[in-house]
């Protein structure tokens, strides 16, 4: 296979990364609709939110992610973006998909304060970006190097020439990793409190970003951990803490 790898149809080129995220974006939408209905149907108890207000969050998101996705982008690998400062095609170039899900969660609280939201919304939105990313990360798969979400290089049979010698497809294992636990999430999560299940995402997909780091080239490091690792970390423990205090709290007897 060459990468890029195009996708050809009427007679014009498309670049897979913007195709797939095209896919992603609004496959991902189609499937939260469907989710908000039917959540609507299973849970009639729970605090349902407008599609206004959806929407709000929604912005909140994107403008969250859009930010997170390049101030982490930046931290790691600074001697890239900053090494023609101020290269403004540069800077504005590359993301990460762990500052874009802590950026958008941020963006997120920020618009529920603004529109007076109090309560967790974020379970709905699992299935969806488990979607998004995955297919996502097939066209950072077809655009090969110079997405530069490629792995290490290895001898194993797997392994994938994007034009400089066989690498981990980690773009793949993303892929891979993200269909098992949104199946086993599926399967094994019983009903919880609103935002339990978006927080066990959360730390299950940080703490695998965590480990698969690893085996990615990285420029710059702080005590042996990239920028992404170090978020991944912090982020993880902190959410865990959280969760530990839902379960408490559903514990906890409730007198009357």
């Amino acid at each position: 296979m060459i990468f890029p790898h195009y996708f050809h149809l009427f007679g014009q080129s498309f670049h897979p990364h913007p195709t797939m995220e095209l896919i992603a974006y609004s496959g991902g939408y189609q499937i939260f609709m469907l989710l908000r209905r039917r959540h609507r149907r299973l849970f009639p108890d729970r605090p349902f939110v407008s599609f206004e207000k959806n929407m709000w969050i929604i912005v909140g998101a994107i403008f969250g992610a859009l930010v997170g996705s390049k101030l982490l982008a930046w931290a790691e690998s600074p001697s890239e973006y900053f090494a023609n400062f101020p290269d403004w095609q540069r800077l504005i170039g590359g993301k990460t998909i762990v500052g874009g899900l802590l950026g958008g969660w941020v963006g997120v609280e920020i618009a529920k304060k603004i529109v007076g939201i109090k309560h967790a919304t974020g379970d709905l939105y699992v299935i969806p970006l488990i979607f998004g990313m995955a297919v996502g990360r097939v066209g950072c798969f077809l655009t090969g190097l110079s997405d530069q979400t490629y792995g290490l290089h290895t001898a194993l049979p797997w392994a994938i020439n994007f034009g400089d010698g066989p690498r981990h497809p980690t773009q793949l294992y993303d892929i891979v990793f993200l269909a098992v636990f949104g199946f086993i999430l599926h399967l094994t999560i019983k009903p919880k409190p609103a935002g339990y299940l978006f927080r066990v995402f959360m730390i299950g997909y940080l703490l695998y970003r965590f480990a698969s780091e690893f085996i990615k080239p990285r420029d710059f490091r702080v005590i042996g951990l990239s920028s992404i690792q170090w978020a991944c970390l912090i982020s993880a423990i902190f959410i865990l803490v959280r969760l530990r205090r839902m379960d408490q709290q559903q514990l906890t007897p409730r007198v009357s």
